[in-house]
């Protein structure tokens, strides 16, 4: 088994984000019946993976790719190749696509597979959410492109979030809201709503961001306006608006709360880039904030237009994003837990500039 006699992972300490390590065990000599090995080649970092490190308890993101004691493993995005398969449904060679733990390999137990790819039937995932638990074949799948597959890591699972938040407002007639305002506008999840929003018919488009990133997010052409956190209150509190909460900032919620009170019509919370800071508690005046958690929303609409149906309508819309997309972030690569731990201590602590996007590896 070549390249396969130890998997090297990153780790962060559950409770303390900001202390990470790196640490090798490892791979299984022999696989049991119904396993494969995956060789987890290339993944993107973003601020959606410090979310999931930020939410990891509360939303179950801990549990995908289990971790010793008090540590855990983020959950990314990315491409594997199967190293060698005892199960029907991965053969050996292949490459797919699907969630990944930051690591340079992964068991998986294939089932319900088909020519579109296969699930992990792992005991330890089969209570959590399936949208996570797929894994796509390359060489069928038709959003796929090996020129764009930098892309599709960093942006293809934001933007399934986006265009669901999107469904989501569409579908209950933007709860009667006039503007649609988006926290942490610089953000990949947020930009990609904005682009849906400005393409349809809906409300008007507002980014709420940092001084430092409006002019990035002005020159993405897709909201309607731009303002910097401590200038919310020059916007129209006599407007009914929806807030979508991509920084999960405790203070700016209950800013906008008491601002805009009983106008504000729809609160949401996607994200946290924002993670350390007070997320709140209190009461707030206007509509009662809520969790936004997209496998909810794509399986209703599942169940409504079946799963093909719904990849057909999202494939549309990706396709109809990739093109601007391509123009607004810079790729970088790095390689090596080296790399790995500065990009991720870096997004951490929100130094990352929002042009780039970083696609990494844990081998050298």
């Amino acid at each position: 088994m070549a390249d396969t006699t130890q998997k090297t992972g990153f780790y962060v300490a559950r409770t303390d984000l900001e202390k990470c390590s790196v640490a090798e065990a490892a791979v299984p000599d022999m696989l049991e019946e119904g396993q494969a090995l995956l060789k987890v080649e290339r993944f993107a970092f973003t601020a959606n993976n410090i979310t999931y490190a930020a939410f990891g308890e509360a939303m179950r993101y801990w549990e995908f790719f289990p971790a010793p004691e008090g540590q855990g493993q983020i959950p990314v995005w990315g491409f594997a190749e199967v190293v060698t398969s005892r199960a029907e449904g991965a053969a050996p060679g292949e490459r797919v696509y699907g969630y990944l733990p930051m690591s340079t390999h992964l068991v998986v137990e294939p089932v319900k597979a088909d020519a579109a790819g296969f699930f992990d039937g792992a005991a330890h995932r089969r209570e959590l959410p399936v949208i996570y638990n797929h894994y796509v074949r390359c060489a069928t799948d038709p959003g796929y492109a090996a020129k764009t597959e930098e892309l599709q890591m960093l942006f293809r699972p934001l933007f399934m979030t986006s265009w669901l938040i999107n469904d989501l407002l569409e579908d209950n007639d933007f709860f009667d809201g006039k503007a649609v305002i988006l926290s942490s506008a610089s953000s990949k999840t947020a930009f990609g709503l904005a682009f849906l929003l400005k393409a349809g018919t809906g409300a008007r488009v507002i980014g709420l961001t940092s001084g430092g990133n409006v002019e990035f997010v002005e020159g993405l052409g897709c909201y309607d306006q731009v303002l910097a956190y401590d200038d919310i209150t020059t916007l129209d509190a006599s407007e009914p608006a929806v807030f979508v909460d991509f920084a999960g900032s405790g203070p700016l919620r209950s800013a906008l709360h008491h601002f805009f009170a009983e106008n504000l019509k729809y609160s949401c919370s996607v994200g946290a880039s924002h993670w350390d800071q007070p997320r709140g508690g209190e009461a707030l005046p206007g509509a009662k904030p809520t969790l936004f958690f997209a496998p909810s929303q794509a399986q209703k609409r599942a169940k409504e237009w079946g799963t093909a149906g719904l990849m057909a309508r999202f494939a549309a819309d990706w396709a109809a994003f990739l093109g601007p997309v391509s123009s607004w972030i810079s790729v970088i690569e790095g390689r090596g837990p080296t790399a790995v731990e500065a990009v991720y201590l870096a997004t951490l602590a929100g130094k990352v500039p929002p042009h780039e996007g970083h696609i990494l590896s844990l081998w050298d």
